[in-house]
């Protein structure tokens, strides 16, 4: 964070800021608002019918309620900010969600590698939040945020379980292989003008490159470290 980013407390103080502040901070809010919605949409609320027993299918159910929820308090505090409520959810000819909700879900071992592997990427992006200067968006942030570490350790737990077994141990390094290299593109591009407006104005702390580097660093860790597996390259393309 720069020293003359703003802190703005509260959404009266926001409408004060400047142009380029307003629009950094709503992309944000929009960009959750729509993938929070459409990633409990195609793999949170499917996964419960694939979830193997009752115990996983109650928890599946708990991550989808969660997911949700983190959708409804993003297109909150959309509307407060000035977003029009048909911008904050998915839709023909709207703003695309996140390629990689372009994968088709096809069976538990992949919804608990997306969990391990997608949610890790979602940590990231709401770590740099935590610090926002647009406080209610930091807040929202630290609402989340246990949120998302339980998604992601559900992952982590399910993955581990599955890997006791030979065959489902080859099903989650198949599904590591689909999965990972798609994800570091969730960072976006490097040199991105965006990342270098919301730096600027302490919206966000870190480059895209290095929160990519990161991700890749924190995801070998989980991938063969903890799970024993083999950690595919990463897509070259963001």
């Amino acid at each position: 964070m720069t020293a003359a980013a703003p802190q703005v407390k509260t959404i009266d103080e926001f409408a004060q800021q400047s142009e380029e502040y307003q629009t950094a901070v709503r992309k944000i809010v929009r960009s959750h608002a729509i993938n929070e919605l459409y990633g409990a949409q195609v793999f949170d609320e499917p996964a419960i019918a694939l979830a193997p027993t009752p115990y996983a299918k109650w928890l599946t159910c708990r991550v989808a309620m969660e997911e949700y929820g983190h959708h409804v308090r993003f297109k909150e505090l959309g509307e407060q900010i000035g977003i029009p409520a048909g911008d904050l959810v998915p839709r023909a000819g709207g703003k695309r969600p996140l390629s990689l909700f372009d994968f088709r879900l096809e069976n538990w071992p992949e919804f608990c590698v997306l969990k391990l592997l997608g949610d890790l990427a979602e940590i990231l992006q709401v770590e740099d939040l935590l610090h926002c200067s647009f406080h209610p968006l930091r807040n929202l942030a630290r609402m989340t945020m246990p949120e998302e570490r339980f998604h992601a350790q559900f992952g982590e737990d399910f993955c581990i379980d599955l890997c006791e077994k030979p065959k489902s141990r080859a099903e989650v390094q198949g599904a590591v292989d689909r999965v990972f290299p798609i994800l570091p593109a969730f960072f976006g591009q490097a040199g991105s003008k965006n990342n270098e407006i919301y730096r600027r104005n302490g919206i966000k702390l870190r480059t895209n490159e290095e929160m990519r580097a990161d991700y890749i660093a924190r995801a070998r860790v989980l991938v063969e470290d903890k799970l024993g597996l083999r950690l595919p390259p990463p897509a070259q393309a963001a």
